[in-house]
Order: structure tokens, then C-alpha cells, then sequence
């Protein structure tokens, strides 16, 4: 396993805003949830360019289309250019949720204290795959076939990169001491979007790792 320390290349602060818990990312905007709304801004010039009414308790996802939004003990999908909820289903950990990612056409769903990933079905809520952790999972990102999670325990934070078949951890980026991870998402590209967890109002850009191209 290959261990490094993460390098943040960049934070974003909002006053406004009392805690950041799930992000996603949009092609354009990065989205996060704010408890009573879904906010999204820009991350080139950091400035809210949405926000809407819709509850966000925890992790935040988006399939090309529609966001998804855990809120308490479901997960709302939502039309992003409305706010509208089209329609919801039960959170499998019944609001011991955290983290939410779009991969493969299917909803994966951190599960904090329960350390578990689990891959559901975006129509129903039935749960498809279980992966075990040894960590308290946060956000969860799949990015170029890479799935990551977030970790957060005892005050310490770290991005991880595992095997989906087998959980086994790949890679870590360790956090600086006191900087924790609450949402994770990629951009597809070379940065990570981190919710601050205990810093409440900052969403934090770590740099991913590089890949040789073959």
C-alpha cells in the first residue's frame, strides 16, 4: 500500500454557511449539501452560482443528469434545474449514512459509523454489494475506474483508495493533523473536492495522484 501525505492546492471558504457535508461535481460546478439546501459554486472563481431548497443531511452525488441527495433517512434524486425532487428512496443505513457516489448505474452509499460502502439500486434502494472497511467512512468518488472513500477518526482524516471487489486499501493520502474529510468527490481530472468536516464552511481541493498514460 502506498502512503503519502495529501496535498491541498486549494480552500474554499463560505461565511454563509454553517456546514459542508456531501460534494459532487457537475462538469462545471461542484455541488455540496448545507443541511436545509444544495449549494453550487465554481471552483475556478469560488463563487456561489446556485442554491437550492432542498434538504442535505449527507453525501451528494450526480449521474449526468439528476443529483442525489441523502437527507436524514432517504435519498432524494433531484432535478438540478429546478430543485424539484423527482423522486426518493430509503438510505440504507436508515440516517447513518454519509457518503454518495454515481458509478456503473448504480448509488454508493458510505456508511460512517458502520464502516461499510455499499453499492445499491438507484430505483429501489436494494443493496447489490457490501465492502467493509476498518475506518469511519465519509464521502465515497469513483473516478477513471478508481473507487475512493473518505476517512475521518479520532480526529484524523485520510483518502483511500480500495480494491471494490475486496476493500483492500491500494493508497492513502493522510491529511494534515485536525484536517478532516466529510464529502469526496473527483472532478475526472486531477484534483479531489474535500468537505471540511469539522471546519464547517470550507470545501478543500486535494491534488489526486498522477497516472503514467500508457
Amino acid at each position: 500500500m502506498k502512503t503519502s501525505a495529501a496535498h491541498i492546492v486549494r480552500e474554499y471558504t463560505f461565511d454563509e454557511v454553517e456546514s459542508v457535508h456531501g460534494v459532487s461535481y457537475d462538469g462545471a460546478q461542484v455541488w455540496f449539501g448545507a443541511g436545509d439546501r444544495m449549494i453550487a459554486f465554481d471552483p475556478d472563481s469560488g463563487t456561489i452560482e446556485r442554491t437550492l431548497a432542498v434538504a442535505a443531511h449527507a453525501g451528494t452525488a450526480f449521474d449526468g443528469k439528476h443529483l442525489y441527495q441523502i437527507a436524514e433517512d432517504r435519498i432524494q434524486k433531484v432535478d438540478p434545474k429546478t430543485g424539484r425532487i423527482v423522486s426518493t428512496i430509503p438510505s440504507p443505513g436508515g440516517g447513518r449514512d454519509s457518503g454518495l457516489a454515481w458509478a456503473e448505474g448504480a448509488l454508493w452509499v458510505g456508511q460512517y459509523r458502520d464502516r461499510k460502502i455499499v453499492q445499491i439500486d438507484p430505483d429501489t434502494g436494494a443493496i447489490l454489494r457490501t465492502i467493509e472497511s476498518n475506518r469511519f467512512v465519509t464521502g465515497v468518488t469513483w473516478v477513471d475506474g478508481e473507487l475512493w472513500h473518505g476517512t475521518w477518526e479520532n480526529d484524523e482524516s485520510d483518502l483511500r483508495h480500495i480494491d471494490p471487489q475486496t476493500g483492500e486499501v491500494l493508497e492513502r493520502l493522510e491529511m494534515p493533523p485536525g484536517v478532516n474529510v466529510s464529502g469526496l468527490e473527483a472532478d475526472g481530472g486531477d484534483r479531489f473536492f474535500c468537505g471540511a468536516g469539522s471546519t464547517k464552511n470550507k470545501v478543500r481541493a486535494v491534488a489526486r495522484p498522477k497516472r503514467s498514460r500508457a
